[in-house]
């Protein structure tokens, strides 16, 4: 276990950039074979503004890589964190320790961009696109990211968790990202019963409906127990869904500089 973990904490940038890359390219071929919705679009074309700003969220993540150095000098002096007032087996850590960071780095974070009308506006963006494929997992306005990264350091700091166990969180993160948002159909029998424990394609695209309730539903990016917790979890026939943003539909969702002003647009009203 430990030379699995020591894996992560040693794997150079190049790597962690490619394994994006591979995953997203994995489910890009997958749409080819199991789509769910057929869309009609230019795929390169729609894919262009949401790969500008993974690009842009990338460069921002060489800042907080920084910074989550600076937080891990800081738990190595001090010894805060849960963690570290316990006794667990390292397996049982890694568990706590994904379990916090997928409680308030995503799902708890993800509500506040939803309910903070400030927040919202700049998740606009990730709910602005009317083609859902597996590139809209990338597509997140630069300050909605640094918002979620915030967070990140937050669940850190809480636990105390080694660098290994955060690291690992971003592997498995990247790959729940693009599974949920990409345009394949699992078989719903498979989607439904996955979606007790996990988020699956299906579930996620209700939160990417047009219209409220919907909009306001399943959070979660990894664990679904968070959303049957808390209330916010639905599941009805995935026909239904309508993607984009009611109160953006104006708004040209494959032009970048309109999506970066797309906060600071005072034609988007709040929501309907």
């Amino acid at each position: 276990m430990d030379s699995f973990l020591l894996f992560f904490e040693e794997m150079p940038v190049w790597m962690k950039a490619a394994w994006i890359f591979f995953v997203l390219g994995l489910f890009w071929i997958a749409e080819g074979y199991y789509v769910q919705t057929n869309f009609n679009y230019k795929k390169w074309k729609h894919a262009r503004v949401n790969g500008s700003l993974l690009a842009m969220v990338m460069i921002i993540n060489v800042g907080f890589g920084a910074l989550t150095a600076l937080l891990y000098q800081w738990l190595s002096d001090t010894h805060f964190g849960l963690l570290n007032l316990i006794e667990l087996p390292v397996w049982a850590e890694l568990i706590i320790a994904l379990v916090v960071l997928d409680l308030i780095a995503q799902y708890f974070v993800h509500y506040l961009l939803h309910k903070v009308p400030a927040l919202w506006r700049l998740h606009l963006v990730h709910h602005s696109d009317k083609h859902v494929d597996v590139t809209t997992g990338t597509r997140h306005h630069p300050l909605d990211f640094l918002l979620r990264e915030t967070f990140a350091l937050i669940a850190i700091a809480i636990t105390g968790m080694p660098i290994a166990f955060y690291l690992f969180y971003r592997i498995l993160s990247v790959v729940f990202t693009y599974f949920t948002h990409a345009n394949i159909a699992l078989p719903e029998k498979v989607d439904r019963a996955i979606s007790y424990l996990f988020v699956t394609p299906n579930m996620h695209k209700f939160h990417h409906h047009n219209e409220l309730p919907w909009t306001d539903s399943n959070f979660g990016n990894m664990l679904s127990i968070w959303d049957r917790l808390f209330g916010t979890f639905v599941y009805d026939d995935v026909k239904k869904v309508v993607y984009g943003v009611d109160i953006a539909d104006h708004k040209n969702d494959e032009s970048l500089l309109t999506q970066l002003g797309l906060p600071f647009d005072q034609s988007v009203k709040s929501k309907s």
